[in-house]
């Protein structure tokens, strides 16, 4: 199979146009070193949020809010975000995101600490979606968790699951690449999940709890 034009890889990015106050978060998040997703990325969390109805959804890895305030988007009005992050200046910055998108504070709950811990205090079987885009290295620990939070029919998605093209080139062996590499084959192979990885961003490992 023919590899995607770069043209339509374009096109597809640039479906769905980001609300101003993203497309601002994102400007923010960059700014910080938080790259932020790709509007592509974005509108697909919106889109599973909208599809499983996530009222209650998890995303480790704040940024400046870009991110989150896509998956705000898809969530139903009283839905909850928790998202965790260790930087305080990025947590500030979604803070104002949320508040200039409008969000009610009670619905995006901004956790700072180490995610691995923070993720242990939060409950099993009771989050519709769950969105890993943190440190890559992590990622192992951060999917056991998620695993564990997520409801049946419950969806978990990776960003950075092609790190820049690095997972596909079996020439490269980097200890992260080959960290991302096996965890997708990992969950491509686990029964208990029905999976997809997607060329959106830089790569969303997308997967249905049974």
């Amino acid at each position: 199979m023919a590899a995607p034009k770069a043209s339509s890889i374009a096109y597809t990015e640039d479906f769905i146009s980001p609300h101003p106050v993203i497309e601002s978060a994102a400007r923010r998040g960059e700014e910080l070193g938080a790259t932020p997703i790709s509007s592509g990325a974005g509108a697909t969390l919106r889109m599973l949020a909208a599809a499983v109805q996530a009222r209650h959804v998890v995303e480790l890895g704040t940024g400046a809010g870009s991110s989150g305030l896509w998956l705000l988007q898809g969530m139903p009005r009283d839905g909850i975000l928790t998202t965790i992050d260790s930087d305080p200046e990025c947590q500030r910055a979604a803070k104002e995101a949320y508040a200039a998108a409008g969000i009610p504070s009670q619905r995006a709950r901004v956790i700072s600490g180490d995610a691995a811990s923070v993720l242990g205090r939060l409950t099993d079987g009771a989050y519709d979606l769950v969105l890993v885009d943190a440190d890559e290295d992590g990622y192992p620990v951060y999917v056991e968790a998620a695993l564990r939070l997520l409801r049946p029919g419950g969806v978990l998605v990776l960003h950075n699951m092609l790190l820049n093209g690095r997972v596909a080139d079996p020439a490269a062996r980097d200890e992260t690449t080959s960290t991302l590499r096996d965890l997708g084959k990992k969950l491509r192979d686990e029964e208990g999940l029905v999976p997809a990885l997607l060329p959106v961003g830089d790569g969303l490992l997308v997967a249905v709890r049974r």
